[in-house]
């Protein structure tokens, strides 16, 4: 019995992040939302869709709620890809600086993660050790699906932290796409520290 809850996209920032208010001040809003992906068709447009986020108490509640069913829940908070809320919250942790606007469709969008720059590792870091005191589990899921490396190519502090890994693309591989594994890796490392497991989509592997 498992429930695999997400709680970021880019469409949204949906869980309360401390040492992050903007996450939710910013990253829970967007200026418009679909009436259904299918159609062009917007509820209003214009209009301010959010804020809308789960508070820390609120999640307390779901989790004790899930214990007293026997259910585990694994949060997810996708990485490095689907994180256009928190960079348009913070866009120093993109590679362009912004500006950024959260996505009010589905889809994937280039501005994900940098890579190249250690303080994205610090906001990582810190969010998730905020996310696994609400989550007393053994797994924490990293999403790290559909991510696009075109901005990666372009971002001199991305290039230059392949260079200083000493990163060179083979037959099967960029790059960039060892940029994300460097990424992963170090974030699984972070994680096992504290006595967590990862999951993630398979392009992780």
């Amino acid at each position: 019995n498992h429930f695999h809850w997400h709680l970021t996209e880019d469409q949204g920032w949906r869980v309360e992040i401390e040492k992050y208010p903007k996450l939710t001040t910013i990253g829970s809003t967007r200026k418009d939302t679909k009436i259904n992906h299918n159609t062009g068709e917007f509820e209003e447009t214009g209009k301010m869709y959010g804020p809308f986020f789960y508070t820390k108490n609120e999640i307390r509640d779901v989790v004790a709620y899930a214990q007293k069913r026997y259910i585990e829940i694994i949060p997810e908070i996708d990485l490095p890809g689907h994180m256009l809320a928190a960079i348009a919250s913070y866009p120093e942790l993109g590679c362009t600086g912004g500006p950024y606007e959260i996505a009010v469709k589905r889809g994937v969008y280039d501005d994900v993660l940098c890579i190249g720059k250690e303080q994205t590792f610090n906001f990582v870091k810190d969010v998730l050790s905020e996310i696994i005191e609400l989550f007393p589990y053994e797994y924490v899921h990293i999403g790290g699906d559909e991510c696009p490396k075109v901005r990666w190519k372009a971002c001199s502090h991305c290039q230059q932290k392949a260079k200083e890994l000493n990163l060179n693309a083979d037959k099967y591989h960029s790059v960039e796409d060892q940029l994300q594994s460097y990424f992963i890796s170090r974030i699984e490392k972070f994680l096992n520290s504290k006595g967590k497991q990862i999951i993630g989509w398979d392009e992780i592997l």
